[in-house]
């Protein structure tokens, strides 16, 4: 039996679909979505996971139509002003990943003031990933290291470069609304995880479907490329 993830990536996927099937405006599934990742965050702080990686708005989400991408900025400023303060008495630490630089200014000052006022939370680290592109981001490492003269990279060195540098790797990822596929998220890091996918859309996703993630994961066995027998005699020293 493994134990529970320190570390469970989510890709939230399903909350046009979720409005369409209620007969709502998109816009209103991004709005339950919101109130679900809440409700997440929340499950995951008093069951001990030490980080939480929410994907939350894609370098692609860039493209969608200008009416959704504006109430989707808007979601997230509301977001980061109204949870802040519950963050810092819960001990959240807040941080973000992804190109945050394209957000508006007013944006990106929420993005910082909120890393700053959480950065002592010892309870649970929060990983936003916004404007994020998984690609993008290993390019941006790669230029880094060629800009500071490394000739020879390890996946160590590779690791210290991306912007989830000092965060271990996922243990588990989630995606919601039955897509297989990982949409250029997190792929260097995703590299030994534990995959889940579920068809329930996640404005549907709450406690009870979080659970039955965790429990699946707690069914496997992680390998690692190693026999049962190896990780067995490992686990016994």
């Amino acid at each position: 039996m493994s134990p529970l993830p320190t570390h469970v990536a989510i890709i939230m996927d399903g909350n046009g679909r979720w409005a369409e099937s209620h007969r709502l405006p998109r816009i209103e599934g991004h709005r339950k979505g919101v109130e679900v990742s809440e409700e997440i965050i929340t499950a995951s702080r008093e069951r001990g996971i030490r980080y939480l990686t929410l994907y939350a708005f894609s370098e692609e989400n860039w493209n969608r139509p200008q009416e959704e991408v504006i109430a989707l900025i808007a979601f997230l400023k509301q977001f980061l002003r109204e949870k802040c303060p519950k963050m810092m008495r819960e001990g959240i630490r807040f941080r973000a990943i992804g190109n945050t630089d394209r957000f508006p200014d007013d944006v990106q000052d929420e993005i910082r003031r909120t890393t700053e006022a959480t950065r002592d939370g010892k309870g649970m680290t929060l990983i936003l990933a916004l404007s994020y592109g998984a690609r993008q981001e290993i390019c941006s490492a790669v230029e880094t290291l060629i800009g500071q003269g490394v000739h020879k990279v390890t996946p160590e060195i590779l690791s210290e470069a991306l912007d989830t540098r000092g965060i271990p790797d996922p243990d588990l990822l989630i995606r919601t609304s039955g897509e297989y596929r990982i949409s250029n998220f997190l792929l260097w890091q995703l590299a030994y995880t534990e995959l889940y996918f579920t068809k329930t859309l996640w404005p549907d996703f709450h406690e009870e479907e979080f659970v039955k993630a965790l429990d699946a994961y707690a069914r496997r066995e992680r390998r690692f490329g190693m026999t049962s027998q190896q990780l067995q005699r490992k686990k016994a020293v």
